[in-house]
């Protein structure tokens, strides 16, 4: 069908669309005309909804500028739920009764042999690797109950969304796919840590309260370096539980799996690695020795040495000492720097276990094919 003035073009056939009457799209400014003459009145119609997939890649292209909008995204919203959940509660009620219980035992040691507490160096420390009346001291227990943390946050990382099959929809969202994974460690960490800070500062409170001494300022220095090698050892555990989360299916197999490691090293390490240093070694100085190269595989081992020449400073040493070099060892106390020198290696030793397992985690998550 033809008119005077040409062929008949209807609403949907042409690239441009004529605006409703008594609109004018282009209005006066000359520039909003000349887009209008260009590339016709369907550019600037307010009432168009951009379809979905468009609207996903706007936000991946402004999700692409701005790299680290992913992972904290992520990050927050897995560190609202680890705070806000049942099992944190539980966690850090049960970690901070033990605490309580050991600082406590500690004060009530330290109270009672005052006059010979006062000519320790760093009296303020020994709240936390003292240990009278049987109870392990508030260090033994962080480094025996605290990777229960980090495979508390970890073991259903990654397969629990897998089974609530939420996890084609998180990679579908505008984000790259090892925001996820990073996000997801990141927030497991900022949940220790703030478990690890909240512990240590009620506990120095209570010890103020309890000996009437206040932490010196290389005291409050060990005890952030304390801190950090906390957190990078339960980190590693962390680790372990998303590598167990994202190689394993179900969460109750990931949970066996990483409990499991943590009673190996953690309680029968010692055991295994004198057991390994007899079936290498005849000689018994051989076999001592052995035995102490074997156990530096178990974090809990670099871990124990750590702490113990962080939080004393009386620590020189954390290999083997013979009974000649201890009768020439002179007596005397180590600055904060000088003990991080002793225990570089333990902590570098933890740090890089942490790092490479995090990275296999990460290569293994990148490489799983996910499914709707």
């Amino acid at each position: 069908m033809t008119t005077p003035n040409g062929p008949e073009t209807g609403p949907e056939t042409g690239p441009e669309t004529a605006p409703e009457a008594g609109t004018d799209p282009a209005g006066t400014d000359p520039a909003r005309q000349d887009l209008v003459r260009r590339y016709g009145a369907r550019l600037l119609t307010p009432a168009r909804r951009i379809p979905d997939p468009l609207r996903s890649h706007v936000l991946s292209r402004r999700v692409a500028e701005h790299p680290g909008r992913g992972w904290r995204a992520v990050a927050g919203k897995e560190f609202a739920d680890h705070v806000t959940s049942v099992r944190f509660l539980v966690l850090f009620f049960l970690l901070g009764l033990a605490c309580i219980a050991a600082v406590m035992s500690a004060a009530g040691f330290l109270r009672d042999v005052a006059s010979e507490a006062t000519d320790t160096p760093s009296p303020f420390l020994l709240l936390y690797t003292q240990s009278p009346e049987r109870i392990p001291s508030f260090a033994e227990f962080v480094g025996f109950l605290g990777p229960l943390l980090g495979i508390a946050f970890g073991f259903d990382a990654i397969n629990q969304e897998r089974a609530d099959r939420t996890l084609p929809r998180l990679v579908s969202q505008p984000i790259h796919r090892d925001d996820i994974v990073n996000g997801k460690f990141v927030a497991g960490l900022g949940a220790i840590g703030l478990t690890l800070v909240l512990l240590v500062t009620v506990m120095a409170g209570v010890g103020i309260v309890r000996l009437g001494i206040t932490p010196s300022p290389d005291d409050v220095a060990r005890l952030f370096a304390y801190l950090v090698v906390t957190l990078l050892y339960i980190g590693l555990w962390l680790a372990f539980a998303l590598l167990c989360s994202v190689l394993l299916r179900r969460p109750a197999t990931a949970a066996l799996v990483a409990m499991a490691a943590w009673l190996v090293f953690t309680l029968f390490g010692t055991f295994l690695a004198g057991l390994a240093a007899g079936a290498l070694t005849d000689n018994q100085t051989d076999e001592v020795r052995m035995e102490h190269t074997v156990s530096q595989v178990s974090p809990s081992t670099l871990y124990d040495a750590s702490t113990a020449t962080l939080l004393n400073p009386q620590v020189r040493s954390v290999g083997l000492l013979t009974a000649e070099q201890l009768d020439r060892a002179v007596p005397g106390t180590l600055s904060l720097d000088q003990s991080l020198l002793v225990a570089w290696t333990h902590i570098t030793a933890l740090g890089a276990a942490c790092v490479v397992i995090f990275a296999l985690a990460y290569v293994a998550f990148l490489r799983q094919e996910v499914r709707a």
